[in-house]
């Protein structure tokens, strides 16, 4: 058999937002690779998958992230591998002054709380046992925000320098913990920040586009990456292949970001 069809027989995953998008391609490449996994969102797919147990919770809240612990910690009876997938923004377009502080602490809400919650309910196992890897999916605007979703590169910076600080803690005792920086990716939300920036500027969902690739600094190799390239990132990240990598960030943006 091939690396992708056993190299994760045995291990218990769990990815957060894991229904659409990159969590889904990393949902599905895990359960490729032979892991049993769980997700969660705040509804059900339309098309489920047996790809992977099913927690209906908001993990943008306390209570929904001790209800996924609670199922993981019964159903799965502990984690090998943890990615933390969820976040996004429902912020307006138009820079920092347009923030309130409602749309400042629902970005952190959603793109720096799940990670900081989950792991504290679910590393006791991976301590007790001695091992785990954790992948907190983070972002190139960490390094180039965007005035379109500036709350959002600021909670993406928090869960990088917050991942580097965990990896500290976390090495001596067999845990390693690394970051994933997707580039700008073909998803369903993207798709919907396009159209949103479309509409505050008035113009349509071409426009848009450019004026994201634009802001981004033109990618290189002139295209999105598509979600299956980071889950196969995030599949390499948590597997044995990877055992001596921990306390950094990987990226993946097609060349985006125009600095080593």
């Amino acid at each position: 058999m091939s690396p992708v069809a056993n190299e994760l027989v045995g291990k218990r995953a769990v990815v957060t937002g894991g229904t659409q998008g990159i969590g889904a391609a990393i949902v599905e490449r895990l359960h490729q690779g032979g892991a049993m996994v769980m997700t969660a969102a705040r509804r059900p797919p339309e098309n489920r998958s047996d790809a992977a147990l099913f927690v209906e919770a908001d993990l943008s809240t306390a209570a929904g992230v001790t209800r996924l612990a609670e199922a993981v910690l019964e159903q799965l009876g502990g984690v090998d591998i943890l990615v933390h997938t969820v976040g996004g923004t429902s912020a307006s377009p138009g820079g920092a002054l347009a923030l309130t502080d409602a749309q400042w602490q629902a970005d952190l809400d959603l793109n720096l709380f799940p990670a900081v919650r989950l792991d504290r309910a679910l590393l006791p196992s991976m301590l007790e046992q001695g091992s785990g890897v954790i992948v907190h999916i983070s972002s190139i605007q960490t390094r180039m925000p965007l005035k379109e979703t500036v709350a959002y590169a600021a909670a993406k910076a928090a869960l990088k320098s917050y991942s580097k600080a965990l990896s500290n803690e976390l090495a001596p005792k067999g845990v390693r913990v690394v970051a994933v920086a997707p580039g700008f990716t073909a998803t369903d939300a993207a798709e919907r920040l396009l159209e949103r920036m479309a509409r505050e500027a008035g113009s349509d969902r071409d426009a848009a586009l450019q004026v994201l690739m634009s802001s981004l600094g033109e990618i290189p190799m002139n295209r999105p990456a598509l979600p299956f390239e980071i889950a196969e990132v995030v599949a390499f990240v948590v597997s044995d292949r990877a055992s001596y990598l921990t306390g950094t960030e990987i990226t993946v943006d097609g060349g985006t970001v125009p600095t080593l």
